[in-house]
């Protein structure tokens, strides 16, 4: 069974932003690599169809299937690059407390991707967005 990552997109305010400075990076770089510290214990499950959730202002917002974990040398050692596919598949907005790193993501715990029909402002305000799910509007 798959097992994904959970992780604070920092620097970030916003789906549209995180789209952007991909763009640009696959364009400038050809592919899309998120360097970490520590390399996943669970690389086969991850590997097994795992996907990286993004928590953008305190919620969950959108997620990328991992495609590739591999092994990088930084100025201090081994790191890992997680390989992205770089199509942003939009989720339920869950709100989520921040946390440092990545941690290991339940695919029973993961929101919902959203589908084509479905809309949800991406970029509204973390206390409206758990408001509106509270109350069942979302």
């Amino acid at each position: 069974m798959a097992v994904h990552l959970l992780k604070v997109c920092v620097g970030i305010e916003s789906v549209s932003q995180l789209r952007e400075a991909q763009a640009a990076r696959l364009t400038r770089l050809g592919s899309l690599r998120h360097v970490t510290r520590h390399a996943p214990r669970r690389r086969a499950e991850i590997l097994a169809g795992g996907s990286l959730y993004w928590i953008i202002k305190r919620a969950i917002r959108v997620r990328q299937r991992i495609v590739a974990l591999e092994e990088v040398r930084g100025k201090d050692g081994k790191r890992c690059a997680l390989v992205l596919d770089p199509k942003l598949v939009a989720t339920e907005p869950r709100p989520r407390r921040p946390h440092q790193g990545w941690r290991y993501f339940s695919p029973d715990d993961a929101p919902r991707d959203l589908t084509a029909g479905e809309y949800v402002d991406q970029d509204m305000p973390p206390e409206m967005l758990a408001e509106l799910l509270e109350l069942g509007l979302l």
